[in-house]
């Protein structure tokens, strides 16, 4: 089972999968460059538990637990490219939770690595801020 995915020989849909992953995630860099001159083009959001999120998260990242994404999505500003984020790449939140966004029309990518590549590279971290879905658009 594990040695087909190694030897698969389908070079264009590779391609595409690759050109995919570049097209519609973000790498911490670049979201902190974003955050640093254009932090007003996108809308952060942090679907991770939320003790996890008040124990820190990144700066302007407002909270929607995973399991409300689908019914508060609608609340968000769909102009703004939505950038979406959980623990780490081994949790499928932040993927499963992109595919809710972008079923409801907005632009999304999620952010590579998640919470734990950005502190890998020693980013702003944000503690014991309540921003949540409710009060999203007046940030």
């Amino acid at each position: 089972m594990f040695s087909n995915h190694i030897t698969t020989k389908d070079l264009s849909r590779a391609k595409k999968y690759f050109e995919d992953i570049i097209s519609f995630t973000i790498g911490p860099y670049t979201l902190d460059e974003v955050i640093s001159n254009k932090v007003d083009t996108i809308r952060i959001v942090d679907v991770r538990d939320y003790d996890d999120y008040i124990e820190g998260h990144i700066p302007y990242a407002i909270h929607i637990p995973y399991k409300d994404v689908k019914d508060h999505a609608v609340m968000l500003d769909k102009e703004k490219v939505t950038v979406v984020y959980t623990y780490s790449d081994s949790c499928p939140r932040a993927y499963n939770s992109a595919l809710k966004f972008v079923d409801n029309h907005f632009p999304t990518v999620v952010l590579r690595g998640g919470f734990k590549e950005w502190k890998k590279f020693d980013f702003d971290i944000v503690k014991n801020d309540t921003t949540d879905y409710k009060n999203a658009d007046e940030n």
